[in-house]
């Protein structure tokens, strides 16, 4: 099921909110929990049993290590369980396939007999709950969360279907006390609306017409450098939106139902460096990464050099987790080498650059990446990059995709999106601060009427992150 839909806006949603208001608060999370398997087995309900395999797992792992009567050895061999599970059950429907495909490529090139591949179905959102129940079981262990007691209320929290199929990555010790205690104001319910339908017209009004944009440039056969630059910026655009659609549409869905979730983007195109644009852009993934990665590896506390490798095996392991291709590891290592020589220039500080010239560049050099996470291998990617460089002839028909491009609907809409991606006021703060108010309903309304004429016209365009 997907929050653009007709399903989900004038079916799910409002029969989950008219139930759940109307149960006592005791029994709540336990609906919200059945609403989200229901949600997420919508696909495929096989997929549920997944989940409710991994819960149950973390949860018991979590019971273990909070036991006064577990010694060192027992709370550290539930974590390494905890931790072994859910990346071989990640590893397994994720990178099965890539695995595989890969060593029959190598086999092939010595002469040798290949394998068959087993068909692997990735179940939807996988990488985004596995994340949230190892946070659990290592912060369990670390003390900085209690374990959850009841099965009921760590089953909500893991399958919380605003956030279930791609994020935010919420932290339990975030949500716990809401998970037993959380407030439903309507000042609260009526700024989660207002989010959602920002967050429902960043991605119906702006990311899905990027989206045409981008899938007509990097769908065509050598076009000319300038719609190849123009496609990467309708990209840029349309992955920004879309998921920073998500997200608002995430954190208004919850606080619909009294959570609070974490800001997800904080204007990361505005960024004057790469390190500064990581602590913007996906934060709940950055700062998972950060803590229980970058920092069990040792930091920046073992010398530069440790450092600077710290620094790619992390991007490295983050492009492997946006998806099994050898184009998101070379996106996962580009980012590992800017941030590492951002560290020896010292250029997550103030830079040498004026501020307004940083964040071009920095711009330019995203641009540069989203090619490699755009293309589905690296022949096309290295074919695009020659089309944007002038290094590849462009082919007979290549005039012909400006037609497709440069329509008064697409170059508004681009120019729009330029406009907003830069400019300081962001849609989260200007819902989220302050009280509502008959200003904010009067644009609001008119902007979902919109999105929802939009959505109808519009083929089916999924959530881009869908796939992680």
């Amino acid at each position: 099921m997907v929050f653009s839909s007709h399903i989900f806006l004038f079916y799910f949603l409002p029969l989950a909110l008219l139930v759940y208001y109307n149960l006592p608060y005791r029994w709540r999370n336990a609906f919200l929990a059945l609403a989200s398997y229901i949600f997420y087995g919508w696909w495929r309900p096989w997929f549920v049993l997944l989940m409710m395999t991994s819960t149950v797992l973390d949860w018991f792992w979590g019971r273990v290590i909070a036991s006064a009567r577990s010694g060192p050895l027992a709370r550290r061999l539930a974590v390494a369980a905890s931790v072994v599970g859910n990346l071989s059950i990640l590893g397994f429907f994720k990178y099965y396939m890539f695995s595989a495909e890969s060593l029959n490529t190598l086999l092939s090139l010595v002469g040798a007999e290949t394998y068959a591949v087993l068909r692997v179905t990735l179940p939807i959102g996988i990488s985004f709950y596995t994340f949230q129940t190892i946070s659990y079981v290592v912060d369990v262990y670390r003390g900085d969360a209690r374990a959850a007691r009841s099965l009921v209320d760590y089953a909500c929290f893991v399958s919380l279907f605003p956030q279930l199929i791609a994020g935010p990555i919420i932290r339990y010790h975030t949500v716990a006390e809401q998970l037993t205690g959380r407030e439903h104001t309507p000042e609260r319910f009526a700024s989660g609306v207002a989010i959602f339908i920002l967050g429902l017209g960043k991605k119906v009004l702006l990311a899905n017409p990027m989206g045409e944009m981008a899938d007509a440039a990097f769908g065509a056969h050598a076009p000319m450098a300038m719609d190849a630059w123009v496609g990467v910026t309708a990209y840029a655009m349309q992955i920004y939106f879309d998921f920073c659609g998500y997200s608002d549409m995430a954190v208004g869905l919850g606080r619909m139902l009294g959570f609070e979730f974490i800001k997800n983007f904080n204007a990361p195109y505005r960024a004057d460096s790469i390190t500064e644009l990581w602590r913007r852009w996906h934060i709940s993934l950055s700062t998972f990464l950060r803590d229980y990665l970058y920092i069990p590896l040792g930091g920046n506390r073992k010398g530069p050099a440790r450092t600077y490798l710290n620094l790619a095996i992390v991007m490295l392991l983050g492009g492997l987790w946006h998806g099994a291709r050898w184009t998101f590891v070379l996106w996962g290592a580009y980012h590992g080498l800017l941030l590492a020589y951002e560290r020896w220039r010292g250029r997550d500080r103030p830079g040498i650059l004026p501020r307004a010239a940083g964040v071009a560049f920095t711009f330019l050099l995203m641009l540069c990446s989203w090619v490699l996470f755009r293309c589905e291998d690296l022949p096309s990617a290295i074919a695009y990059y020659g089309a944007m460089f002038g290094l590849a002839q462009p082919a007979a028909a290549a005039p012909l995709l400006a037609g497709e491009l440069y329509t008064p609907m697409h170059l508004a809409l681009l120019g729009l999106c330029l406009v907003l991606v830069f400019q300081p006021l962001q849609a989260h703060d200007w819902v989220c601060r302050g009280r509502q108010s008959w200003l904010r309903a009067a644009i609001l309304l008119p902007l979902f009427v919109l999105a929802l004429a939009a959505m109808f016209s519009q083929a089916f365009q999924p959530f881009l992150y869908f796939q992680f």
